[in-house]
């Protein structure tokens, strides 16, 4: 089992404050006989005749001695995990977890920002402080809308 993030239980706190039940804590995911584990996830009801949206959760704190080389690290896992998804539970949209500030000090820098739009990064920022979600990244019809927005 891998090691949790520092803000796990927070991201756990502000997915269920803002209505997604946790189903998943890790996240499975088997390819090939290897197995790798997203840190959560998480199932939201939409509507009687939508069903249930389904996500999973990495969650990165981005404290390591660089920035750049937490962010090499998380978009790496990321892909990974994504590329998995994508063969074995396609209806499931991957997100980032970062609290505000990484997300100020990484993703709104001009490399922050090349890596989320080339690589089709979707991130959930949350308050580490307040456990609330504040965005999901991007914010579009297909990402799942915040209960705050």
């Amino acid at each position: 089992m891998p090691a949790r993030d520092l803000y796990h239980n927070q991201i756990v706190e502000a997915l269920k404050a803002d209505g997604w039940t946790i189903t998943h804590d890790p996240l499975t995911l088997r390819w090939g006989g290897k197995d790798v584990f997203a840190d959560l996830g998480a199932e939201k009801v939409i509507s009687a005749e939508k069903g249930a949206r389904k996500i999973a959760v990495e969650a990165k704190s981005f404290l390591g001695p660089s920035l750049t080389q937490d962010l090499e690290l998380a978009l790496g896992q990321y892909t990974l995990y994504r590329n998995i998804l994508e063969r074995i539970e396609p209806d499931r949209e991957l997100f980032l977890a970062v609290d505000e500030d990484a997300y100020r000090e990484v993703f709104q820098e001009p490399l922050g920002q090349l890596v989320v739009e080339a690589n089709r990064l979707r991130v959930m920022v949350f308050s580490s402080s307040t456990r609330q979600i504040t965005s999901w990244i991007p914010s579009s019809p297909t990402a799942p809308s915040s209960a705050g927005s």
